[in-house]
């Protein structure tokens, strides 16, 4: 097996568990630091180190104006709002169940690329769209979900979040960014960490006191600022250049597979039964969408690849 098949399983392994474990870490930290604070520390030191390393790595820095334009709109379309806001709904939702709305985002990529590409839908996409909506509409139509506010909202803008994800998945796979991706995750975290510093004091969050805060908290936060976001973070920008998004968007489906064990594990945290109907039928229609046959003219082209 050559070094770039490695680093792809490598990668892949990254953002499938250490992303898994991320629901329950933000859900954690959030309790005692304000989300988008928690953001911002969260990639404000990871951006940092990632680009000392890529100086180290002897890689350049420059960046075109069109390159520093893209970056900052993946920064916030990834970053500042699909992960700033995602935390902040934590608040109000389960880390488990988080896990499962996000595990929807192959269900918008593949509308985006019909949207954007006008590319067809094969019939395993077409069975796996009705049952991610079937099991999304199980999921949430639920009492105990009906009857608070606070869960509806944050439902909401989990979704919200998906969708902005989704999104930004397309929009790097075409879009003219930094050929390194040590370079370019660098940049799109450091961008997004000042961006939320931005929106944290226009939101007024209360800063809290380092002395204040737990030991669980802080290591939560090292293990977000480490794996979840240098090393599952670049991992996903690298694969975004080689592997199609679709593809990379599977990480979905095993994902919440690890936040509910490690919510069940750790925070005590149930699923009702028709929650877990809802996402074996859910993960069923992901499962479809992503393991249809690709059709050659719809791969990226060769020259947006490192």
């Amino acid at each position: 097996m050559n070094k770039s098949k490695l680093l792809i399983i490598a990668s892949f392994f990254s953002i499938y568990v250490i992303w898994g474990s991320t629901y329950l870490l933000n859900k954690i930290a959030v309790a005692e630091i304000p989300p988008l604070l928690l953001a911002a520390i969260r990639f404000g030191f990871a951006g940092i180190l990632i680009l000392i390393i890529a100086l180290l790595l002897k890689k350049s820095l420059k960046v075109t104006k069109r390159q520093f334009l893209n970056l900052i709109i993946a920064a916030f379309l990834f970053l500042v709002y699909g992960n700033g806001v995602f935390v902040w709904a934590l608040k109000y939702v389960d880390s488990g169940f988080a896990a499962l709305l996000a595990s929807t985002q192959p269900l918008f990529v593949l509308f985006l690329l019909r949207l954007i590409d006008g590319k067809k839908m094969q019939r395993k996409s077409i069975i796996g769209v009705c049952l991610g909506i079937f099991g999304m509409y199980l999921l949430v139509s639920q009492k105990e979900i009906a009857t608070s506010e606070g869960m509806v909202i944050g439902i909401f803008m989990i979704l919200s979040c998906v969708l902005s994800w989704s999104y930004g998945s397309v929009f790097v796979s075409k879009a003219d960014l930094p050929k390194n991706f040590f370079v370019s995750t660098g940049y799109q975290m450091t961008i997004a960490s000042i961006l939320q510093v931005f929106f944290s004091q226009i939101f007024n969050e209360n800063i809290p006191v380092i002395s204040e805060i737990s030991y669980k908290v802080q290591v939560s936060m090292a293990i977000l600022i480490i794996f979840g976001s240098i090393v599952a973070f670049t991992a996903f920008n690298y694969l975004l250049k080689v592997i199609s998004p679709e593809k990379v968007s599977t990480s979905a489906y095993v994902n919440p597979v690890i936040a509910l064990l490690l919510g069940w594990y750790f925070l005590d945290e149930k699923l009702t039964t028709q929650s877990i109907i809802a996402s074996i039928i859910l993960l069923t229609g992901v499962y479809f969408i992503t393991s249809r046959k690709r059709v050659a003219k719809n791969k990226i082209r060769p020259s947006q690849k490192t």
